[in-house]
């Protein structure tokens, strides 16, 4: 059964790969199936927007396709960055918007700096036949970045689950408790049931 990861972003084309791996799907990025466009994301939350880009790629391929829209909540910014945390202060890059982050937040105290990651991740077939499951991950912002690895606002949000920064994490610890590999846990016991396999059965 062919799935197509759809995303432009290749950290988590490699997330979703790592943890799709032994479901026995082939996997395919949105490039691999011809798809280099994506279209704007005009949904009024994370599911619609990941529905956007999933139903675009599976008309476009003629594949069932995963998307996900995903959004780090700032408790005292009153859940921003949120729905526009991957153009947020319409700055290009990851490193620009952490920083722009870290200045609004500034004085705002310890205790206070709590924030969550959520995911919203869509699975839409070629006919338009969605499913959709949810993650999040809970923690704090630092102060200042911390780690070499992940992406986004990965090196200043502290997990309390690992103690650490997802940047300073590994990938498999990253992935056993952040938003998207929640969502993904959830893909993977659904995909065990019979729902699924009619799902996939239209389109091997």
């Amino acid at each position: 059964m062919k799935l197509v990861i759809a995303t432009a972003n290749q950290g988590k084309v490699k997330e979703f790969s790592a943890a799709l791996a032994h479901l026995g799907l082939e996997l395919l990025t949105a490039t691999e199936v011809g798809v280099k466009d994506f279209p704007e994301e005009t949904g009024a939350n994370y599911k619609e927007n990941a529905a956007i880009k999933a139903l675009h790629v599976a008309q476009l391929s003629g594949l069932p396709s995963l998307a996900d829209d995903s959004g780090l909540e700032v408790d005292a910014l009153n859940g921003a960055p949120g729905l526009y945390s991957a153009r947020y202060g319409n700055l290009n890059s990851d490193s620009e918007r952490t920083a722009f982050l870290l200045s609004n937040i500034e004085n705002i105290e310890t205790s206070k700096r709590g924030a969550k990651f959520v995911c919203s991740l869509v699975l839409v077939n070629p006919d338009g036949l969605s499913k959709s499951f949810w993650g999040e991950a809970k923690g704090t912002l630092l102060r200042a970045a911390s780690g070499s690895d992940g992406f986004g606002y990965d090196p200043i949000f502290y997990s309390f689950d690992l103690d650490k920064t997802f940047s300073e994490a590994s990938k498999d610890e990253k992935r056993k408790v952040s938003h998207r590999g929640h969502a993904l846990n959830e893909f993977e016991a659904w995909f065990k049931t019979e729902e699924a396999k009619t799902f996939f059965s239209s389109h091997p």
